[in-house]
């Protein structure tokens, strides 16, 4: 093994030797790499914002036959008849304002909630990093931002920012697990009803977050939910979170499916460029092998040279693809919005070592053939093609 391991030095000078062939080659599969990488992390996000957990109790109660914010208003008072469903733990009238109600990466999604319901309505193990709730309880124009909203528009404590045609006061930041906490504005209910001049404080609100006592009853206290408002003026759609997003993202969902087509053409790409790469290089280096077998290299040590070639084609432009793009949607803090609902391109460092390690077993298996190949020919048959 240490024998072959010292050829390593070797086969990075035979690379050096064509650097214009080996340079593009490299450059190729790193971009193939960095789209697909780019494409995982989007179906990433789509996962982990539509796939509901064992542990998720979450209820989004929304006028029925409704989709964008604009168009579900629900009023307010529907909030006692609620909580006194069975099984209803607790119920908080939500107002959603959005910038752009189709599918964008640059959304502002503000939303109101009741001053004394904020804890209530924001995901477990939330964190303010900067500022304070008190702050916010103070001005009645206050936002608390999530940090993701936060990267993508420079906003920090303090800052005045405008969004949709309403102006807000940072009052604080906040870091949570949860993405839909991570890329929304978060005012008091009544300065955003105000703000819209629709009803007024006490009006409508877009749609009820309902946390249940038992995950194992959502589906069952949702059409409790529905049949209690069935034959009102303004009959409810109720849902488990996951499913809402999945339902108002559905665009994005049906774009992060082809994108994933997109990315195994991507990992053909890599494979077809090393292939090529390597049999370009076997012509120009018949002479080559011709005397390394005189000077007593063995075919399949020859044959090892290949496969080893591939393999750093391959792990170079991984590592330089798929680690490029890791740290473009790692500063980018990009989001998709749509309807209100937010799904990140979300990555991290082992999407980016899978994508390397994919180039790694595409580089070596595309040099298995022509390796193959080395290892059987002769002399004569190479000094013959010389």
């Amino acid at each position: 093994m240490s024998r072959l391991l010292r050829l390593i030095p070797v086969v990075f000078r035979t690379i050096r030797r064509s650097p214009i062939r080996s340079g593009l080659t490299i450059m190729g599969i790193a971009m193939a790499m960095y789209l697909f990488t780019g494409v995982e992390s989007m179906r990433n996000g789509v996962r982990d914002a539509t796939e509901a957990g064992a542990g998720d109790s979450m209820l989004v109660v929304y006028r029925e036959n409704r989709y964008c914010p604009f168009t579900s208003r629900l009023p307010e008072w529907y909030v006692d008849r609620i909580e006194r469903i069975e099984g209803v733990k607790a119920a908080v009238p939500m107002q959603i304002l959005v910038s752009n109600c189709r599918a964008s990466l640059d959304v502002v999604t503000f939303r109101g909630v009741p001053g004394d319901s904020l804890g209530a309505s924001l995901s477990p193990g939330t964190e303010i990093v900067a500022g304070s709730i008190n702050d916010w309880t103070k001005r009645g124009d206050a936002a608390i931002v999530g940090e993701s909203l936060a990267a993508r528009r420079g906003i920090r404590v303090g800052d005045r920012f405008n969004a949709a045609g309403v102006a807000v006061y940072v009052a604080g930041i906040l870091e949570s697990s949860e993405m839909q906490d991570r890329n929304s504005a978060w005012v008091h209910l009544p300065f955003l009803q105000e703000a819209l001049r629709r009803g007024g404080t006490g009006g409508f609100v877009t749609q009820f977050n309902v946390v249940v006592d038992d995950p194992a009853r959502m589906d069952e206290i949702a059409l409790s939910i529905d049949e209690a408002f069935a034959h009102d003026e303004r009959p409810t759609a109720t849902r488990p979170e996951k499913a809402f997003i999945g339902r108002a993202a559905r665009d994005i969902v049906g774009i992060a499916n082809f994108a994933g087509i997109l990315g195994w053409g991507a990992l053909v790409a890599v494979f077809a460029l090393i292939a090529n790469a390597i049999m370009l290089a076997m012509r120009d280096r018949i002479r080559d092998h011709a005397i390394m077998q005189t000077l007593g290299w063995t075919g399949p040590l020859i044959g090892w040279m290949v496969l080893v070639e591939g393999a750093m084609l391959g792990l170079f432009g991984g590592i330089l693809g798929a680690f490029g793009a890791w740290l473009t949607i790692q500063y980018g803090r990009f989001a998709m919005t749509m309807e209100g609902a937010s799904i990140e391109i979300s990555t991290s460092a082992w999407t980016a070592i899978i994508g390397t390690g994919l180039a790694l077993a595409l580089g070596i298996l595309a040099g298995v053939a022509p390796a193959l190949r080395l290892s059987r020919r002769s002399i004569a048959s190479s000094f013959g093609a010389v």
